[in-house]
């Protein structure tokens, strides 16, 4: 005989609907898929949950990474015009080398500051906004750098165009992160991809630029209303759907409880300081390079550009790069990066080739760090956190990587007069990527999103 079951009550899942002898009440299976240390202090933002409107398609999508990696180069593009030009612009506001350095990364600090704050709002307001509000600061900012008429106001038109880009980076990693989830590091390495282009592209477009118009402050002013014009390209034919996109907060065996529950974890914390030394070398590389190589080995302003650009056709080799990462050991695959990175240091500085040879090692450093040490240092963090925790994890990346970066060319050039080029490019771009290396040994992937939790036992 069968007994009704108390009110309020339902079987317990799997049961037959009946019971033998004296009714006793059933509640609620707990929850398997999430644990409560999985659930943040405040409530999590809507996007953790299922996504409302759909799958956007394939056709939608496209055109939506296409378009949001367009402004990525663009975004390069505004970055890398300046050390090729910082010469020009040093002679006319007399600045020293130091100065000019620091005025060539300092940028980064506004993507610095930018970064944490910027992931926290990811998570919590439309990714798609974000994006295209950054933009506008960004391209604000570059419009604004040749009505400088100081150090002072000329750094801090630069920090502001940094702020914007630092907020365009952490919004745009967390909506592609979000969206190929699956194929995280391969979306990801689109994103360098195109980067890549802007990195070949910006530094002879605008000494070309800035010869066409007989003035340095060309450049700025065209690439700023480009951005304006992208903005606004952006804002209708980039999809919510894609941008806004959810993942699912049950993971490969249906939970993500073998995961620390904090975003700021061993595994994140060790990827953000890898990314800081890392970009510390690289950056202090990017930043006085040009000025290296017409000091150093003598070459004109429009060849130094040309090395230059070597670098961003490195980087175009994120897409394999990404793909890579998509498919072996990341920690492996980023301590030989760095270690690379750090033969290559070697090569420029205290070998100092020919020009032909500058411009393979730069190529080299490209592919190396911008085309694989970039976009695996973004996924791995990512893939260090929970799925709703992906924009924390995406702010906190800018604001080391980028933090970093900013004072990479004051470093390196505070670094010359005391050690000479070798002896600090032996120092930041050799030393500083081993140390980078090393940190990274501390990483356990078998507690990335993507593993198997069986792994981590």
């Amino acid at each position: 005989m069968s007994h009704p079951t108390p009110s309020g009550t339902s079987p317990a899942p799997g049961a037959a609907g009946s019971t033998v002898g004296h009714a006793v009440p059933t509640y609620p299976e707990p929850m398997d898929a999430i644990s409560m240390d999985a659930i943040p202090a405040s409530p999590a933002p809507s996007r953790v949950k299922n996504n409302p409107e759909g799958m956007p398609s394939k056709v939608v999508a496209g055109v939506s990474l296409a378009v949001l990696a367009l402004t990525f180069m663009l975004n390069a593009m505004d970055r890398q015009v300046f050390p090729p030009l910082l010469g020009t612009i040093s002679k006319e506001y007399g600045f020293n080398l130091q100065a000019g350095g620091l005025l060539a990364t300092i940028f980064t600090l506004g993507m610095a500051i930018a970064g944490i704050p910027a992931g926290f709002l990811v998570e919590r307001f439309s990714r798609k906004t974000v994006l295209i509000f950054s933009i506008v600061i960004y391209s604000l900012g570059t419009l604004a750098t040749p009505l400088a008429s100081s150090w002072g106001d000329m750094a801090l038109y630069r920090i502001i165009s940094g702020l914007g880009e630092g907020m365009q980076a952490a919004a745009l990693f967390a909506a592609v992160g979000a969206f190929f989830h699956n194929r995280r590091g391969l979306a990801l390495g689109v994103l360098g991809f195109a980067f890549g282009l802007g990195a070949t592209f910006g530094p002879p477009l605008g000494v070309m630029f800035s010869a066409n118009f007989g003035s340095w402050r060309a450049p700025f002013t065209i690439f700023g209303l480009l951005g304006l014009v992208i903005a606004v390209v952006a804002m209708f034919v980039v999809s919510p759907k894609f941008t806004e996109r959810a993942i699912s907060m049950t993971g490969v065996e249906g939970s993500y409880d073998y995961m620390p529950a904090k975003a700021y974890n061993r595994n994140s914390l060790a990827i953000a300081a890898a990314s800081g030394c890392g970009a510390l070398a690289l950056y202090g590389f990017l930043g006085l390079y040009p000025t290296f190589l017409t000091t150093q080995l003598h070459v004109s302003t429009g060849e130094a550009a040309l090395a230059l650009s070597f670098v961003g056709i490195g980087g175009v080799a994120g897409l394999f790069g990404g793909w890579i990462g998509d498919r072996i050991n990341q920690r492996t695959l980023l301590i030989v990066s760095l270690v690379v990175m750090a033969v290559v240091g070697v090569l420029i500085y205290v070998v100092q080739a020919s020009f032909a040879w500058q411009c393979v090692f730069a190529c080299l450093m490209g592919v190396f760090g911008t085309g694989v040490f970039f976009p695996n240092t973004n996924s791995a963090i990512q893939r260090a956190v929970r799925p709703y925790q992906v924009g924390r994890a995406a702010g906190l990346f800018v604001t080391c990587y980028y933090g970093s970066a900013a004072f990479s060319g004051l470093l390196f050039a505070a670094l010359v007069p005391a050690l000479g080029w070798q002896g600090a490019g032996l120092l930041q771009v050799t030393l500083l990527p081993l140390l980078a290396a090393a940190i990274m040994l501390i990483v356990r992937p078998a507690l990335f999103n993507n593993a198997v939790p069986a792994a981590a036992h």
